[in-house]
């Protein structure tokens, strides 16, 4: 018989030596991820701009950017853009958010799923959709011209509206799930204290609701500033194009001039510099002042009279009916016939899905392998992440969460870019770059949305005592085994809720995709812009109603496994 006890000292001893070398082996394998697929290639980009043809520093091309008129035009005028997106999305996630935290109201657990769903519409499926519907010759100028009289179509899309239109309607709700989580945790008596003396209405909602929810404001305004600046899909359907993404893509793919080739590279860098500041600012902002009166208290809703009943309900219903317009336009579009000049089809068919399912699969199969595949790096290397930032004291650590939240700050277009510069070299002892192999659209679409399954797992691992570990491991149970039989039982629907949220946002993925795509491995977003700009609107319909029901069945799935909290960027 062994004399020594399955405790003993040098047992002890050597567990704690394997659990160094494997927890200091885990964390070199993530940081070597990031190393390549994330810091390597802003590196490159940012190289690539600051350097001339003959690899010497020069910022000359930087000089150049800002001499230019119509650039300094179109970097303006995208931040305008993205302020603007903020502050309209701020009215609506706002005002939807505290009716649902606050009143009871008729249809309130309807209009909690529904005010969610937009956030499944891909902004290029949205802005086909508006335009099948809200375009010079859509349903809505047709039926006033053709029963109403109007001689002249009214321009709802083309043009700056047109954008903002389509972005306010679809990141509204992620405006709303940041602001909902926050304003939950506000202890309902510091607004009863503010009451009690005076402070009444909007002046309590200024006054004290309003700071205390200023963390979920933060990370929601960001989201959308970020996705706003960054989206050039959109800008390019209703043709605008003195934007700064725009701008960056149409300088990379057009392969002709050397000097706008060069000048994308630089537009890419300022993008991702743009970007690094707003974040910096973010956390900055959030950190100058304590939250801590937040609190988890049972809110109490309140009723409403009939009257306020019927405004909340029209207003809700307002909002659903113009998010829901893309919806119907891509509908119509991917099932009508001879829709031109007609308020709607004249008949319905079939036909575009089969030629897209049919004759083309391959933008329907290699999406869901790419967002599979992407889904696979978010486990494999997003549930360790979120281990160390809420378990650990790993050197490194801050490092680690700043670099998670810098991903979600990167633009998609800028991501792009730098993959294109930092892989485009044969891997060595080979002839092949890995930006001819597929894998790549897989590893950027990982690396693009690792943060929501880092978030998604990490609040599930806050709300996990560490005593249950604790336990485990006193009784002899290893670090692996005890994650295996007693934590991950408890945080599994955290890590699948995350999982599943990066997978419907790597079916969405346009930005990064279209410039990193190849023949062959063309996803769902790539086919849905090139049938559109070739003319083909219905297989682009068809493609886009496709990307809505893979999107919806995913988000039904997440959101009756997790709900709407799945924490912020800020963690």
């Amino acid at each position: 018989m062994n004399a020594k006890g399955p405790s003993s000292p040098t047992d002890a001893l050597d567990n704690r030596r394997r659990l160094n070398i494997g927890g200091f082996s885990g964390i070199s394998i993530i940081y070597l991820f990031l190393a390549v697929f994330l810091i390597y290639p802003l590196f490159q980009l940012f190289y690539d701009a600051a350097t001339n043809a003959q690899g010497s520093f020069s910022l000359m091309s930087f000089v150049d950017f800002f001499q230019d008129a119509f650039y300094r035009k179109a970097m303006w005028r995208s931040v305008l853009l993205g302020i603007g997106t903020v502050a309209t999305t701020s009215l609506l996630g706002i005002t939807i958010a505290f009716l649902l935290v606050r009143y009871d109201f008729v249809g309130r657990s309807v209009s909690t799923y529904l005010t969610i769903i937009p956030i499944i519409m891909p902004p290029l499926v949205g802005v086909l959709g508006f335009v099948f519907i809200l375009g010079r010759a859509g349903t809505v100028n047709v039926i006033l011209q053709d029963y109403f009289g109007l001689v002249k179509p009214i321009n709802f899309m083309y043009g700056i509206q047109g954008i903002l239109l389509v972005e306010t309607l679809h990141l509204f709700p992620l405006m709303t799930l940041s602001i909902l989580d926050a304003l939950s945790k506000i202890d309902p008596s510091l607004e009863e204290a503010a009451e009690a003396v005076g402070s009444k209405g909007l002046r309590r909602f200024r006054d004290i609701t309003l700071p205390l929810m200023t963390p979920g404001y933060v990370t929601g305004a960001l989201l959308v500033f970020i996705w706003t600046f960054a989206d050039f899909a959109t800008p390019l359907v209703v043709g605008i194009n003195d934007l700064l993404a725009p701008q960056a893509y149409l300088n990379i793919v057009q392969f002709v001039d050397p000097r706008l080739f060069k000048m994308g590279i630089v537009i890419s860098a300022i993008m991702v510099v743009m970007a690094i500041i707003f974040l910096i600012l973010a956390k900055k902002y959030v950190s100058l002042k304590d939250y801590s009166s937040l609190a988890y208290s049972k809110i109490e809703r309140r009723k409403l009279s009939p009257l306020k009943n019927v405004l909340v309900v029209l207003f809700i219903g307002t909002v659903l009916m113009f998010a829901f317009i893309p919806y119907l336009g891509i509908g119509l579009d991917a099932f009508g016939r001879a829709w031109a000049l007609t308020a709607f089809p004249e008949s319905y068919t079939l036909h575009y899905f089969k030629r897209v399912i049919i004759e083309t699969p391959k933008f329907i199969t290699n999406t869901l392998l790419f967002a599979s595949l992407a889904t696979g790096f978010c486990l494999l290397f997003g549930v360790p992440i979120a281990w160390i930032l809420a378990r650990t004291k790993a050197p490194g650590k801050d490092t680690l969460d700043s670099l998670v939240t810098l991903i979600l700050a990167l633009p998609g277009t800028a991501v792009g870019v730098a993959y294109l510069r930092a892989f485009r070299e044969d891997i060595p002892f080979t002839s092949t770059s890995l930006l001819s192999m597929g894998i790549i659209i897989a590893i950027v679409l990982g690396v693009r949305r690792l943060p929501y399954t880092v978030r998604g797992t990490f609040a599930s691992l806050l709300v996990v005592h560490k005593s249950y570990e604790e336990a485990a491991e006193s009784v002899g149970a290893g670090k692996m085994r005890t994650f295996r039989d007693v934590t991950f039982p408890l945080i599994w629907k955290g890590i699948l809720a995350g999982s599943l949220y990066s997978f419907i946002l790597s079916l969405q993925e346009a930005s990064a995709t279209l410039l990193l795509t190849v023949p062959g491995d063309e996803v769902l977003a790539v086919g849905i812009f090139n049938f559109y700009t070739s003319g083909s609107r219905n297989e682009a319909a068809a493609l886009g109603f496709i990307l809505l029901v893979v999107g919806a069945i995913c988000f039904i799935v997440i959101n009756r496994i997790a709900g709407n909290k799945m924490g912020g960027v800020f963690g």
